[in-house]
């Protein structure tokens, strides 16, 4: 199985920072799984990964997010059932609450880093 996420910062009905089954890429277009119904999405904003997630992504704050939402400046998606989630302070690690998973949380990795 192969795994794809956004590695761009545009709008195209995939969550920033999850991670979703890749069905099918040709060309300069993907398709993916997204709750059982495929999506297609252009080929080059997507990271690949033959590998499932592990950790929790720390997603910066899109800039078409208005602010009366309370997401802080980054918040993080579950690897697994790709939930967003605030957080306060720096965890290391943290169980989901909807998933009920327990993964650490990938603070080196630099995803959608202006």
């Amino acid at each position: 199985m192969v795994w794809a996420r956004l590695q761009a910062d545009v709008n195209c009905n995939l969550r920033r920072g999850a991670w979703y089954r890749l069905i099918k890429a040709q060309g300069l277009a993907a398709v993916v799984d997204v709750k059982g119904m495929p999506v297609a999405v252009v080929s080059a904003f997507l990271q690949v990964s033959k590998t499932p997630p592990r950790k929790w992504t720390v997603v910066p704050r899109p800039q078409n997010v208005p602010h009366s939402i309370d997401v802080g400046e980054h918040y993080l998606v579950c690897p697994s059932c790709r939930d967003r989630v605030a957080f306060r302070g720096r965890p290391s690690r943290m169980a989901c609450l909807r998933c009920r998973v327990e993964f650490a949380i990938d603070w080196d990795e630099h995803y959608l880093a202006k």
